[in-house]
């Protein structure tokens, strides 16, 4: 799945090309995906201009010239691609704009979404409503990571990925994240004290920030809007190498499984 690095890569690439851009034709394929699509989406949306984007957790937001929002998701195998050859079969919302760009929505699985949404009302959305902290508006300090995960009886990687707490830390990056503070991924999180809460603090947006300028990491369905890789899978130090040396100790990465999903992590330099 797409993760917060893969969908701020996206939603940037959308900007740029598409604010100030009015919708002039919108061809949908079926009533539905994750979700049914909102009703009679084509006419609500032909004639009016996108003004601004944005990102909630892993949620793309484009905001429209009535006061209305587009909130998108790109579930398991979603794409937005821009001035792609047409999709074929899995293609299921073409969006055509007054200057000729074609913004194609492509999702395998259809487990992506598409809501319209007033804008102001985005906070109480059902699918926004209860998320937790953004890791990289400079409120993850060390004070308040350390209160998210006092008192939690559960493994420190558990709960940096709870979207109750912080959003948008998917598996690889927090495999990624506690490697560079030097975090054992089993390490109860009431037992994360205020040095490693600091070290944690500043990990997680590093290797985020990392892998946006990266583009992204492609593993098996993600693409940037152009249709070109993500590149942060080159500078994995950790997650997806069992059994490689450790980039810093040459200890062979090892590799568990928490809550159904893979973490890799090194026993020399995670304590």
């Amino acid at each position: 799945m797409p993760e917060l690095p893969e969908v701020e890569t996206v939603m940037r690439a959308l900007a740029v090309r598409l604010v100030g851009r009015r919708f002039t034709e919108i061809v949908q394929r079926r009533p539905d995906l994750r979700f049914p699509l909102p009703e009679r989406l084509a006419v609500r949306l032909e004639g009016r201009s996108l003004t601004g984007f944005a990102r909630r957790a892993k949620f793309i937001q484009a905001f429209l010239d009535d006061g209305n929002a587009l909130l998108l998701h790109l579930g398991m195998s979603g794409r937005l691609l821009l001035d792609a050859p047409p999709a074929g079969r899995h293609e299921h919302l073409t969006f055509t704009f007054d200057d000729g760009t074609v913004l194609r929505f492509v999702d395998p699985r259809r487990f992506g979404l598409l809501d319209l949404w007033p804008a102001a009302g985005l906070p109480r959305h059902r699918l926004l409503a209860g998320l937790g902290l953004e890791p990289l508006d400079g409120g993850l300090t060390a004070g308040r990571l350390r209160a998210l995960l006092a008192g939690r009886q559960v493994a420190v990687k558990t709960a940096i990925m709870d979207q109750r707490l912080i959003v948008g830390v998917g598996n690889i990056y927090a495999s990624e994240a506690l490697f560079r503070a030097g975090i054992a991924p089993r390490r109860l999180a009431c037992d994360i004290g205020a040095r490693r809460a600091a070290r944690l603090a500043a990990a997680i947006p590093q290797v985020l920030e990392h892998a946006i300028a990266s583009g992204g990491s492609s593993l098996r369905d993600y693409v940037q809007t152009s249709g070109e890789l993500g590149n942060f899978q080159s500078d994995f130090r950790v997650y997806g190498r069992e059994d490689a040396p450790c980039v810093d100790c040459a200890r062979p990465i090892r590799r568990i499984v928490q809550g159904g999903r893979a973490t890799f992590f090194c026993l020399g330099c995670q304590r």
